[in-house]
């Protein structure tokens, strides 16, 4: 973890943005107090997008008949 005043930091603004994208966490301060972490984002989900199956699944025309092997318990 790396600690830098919030007046070096808007000066090192870029090589900050570096550090954290390797993997560091920055802790920007003001007048010695933290206020500020930077932190990298990681695992980001894919959205799925809407119809991209479209076409790949089938229903067969009997679907909604009884099971011949329930015919018994009907």
């Amino acid at each position: 973890m790396h600690t830098i005043d919030v007046n070096q930091a808007q000066q090192h603004l870029p090589e900050l943005i570096e550090e954290t994208i390797s993997g560091d966490v920055v802790v920007i301060t003001k007048s010695g107090h933290p206020v500020v972490k930077l932190v990298p984002i990681t695992n980001t989900k894919n959205q799925r997008l809407f119809g991209t199956a479209k076409g790949l699944i089938k229903i067969s025309d009997d679907f909604e008949e009884p099971l011949k092997d329930f015919k018994e318990y009907m």
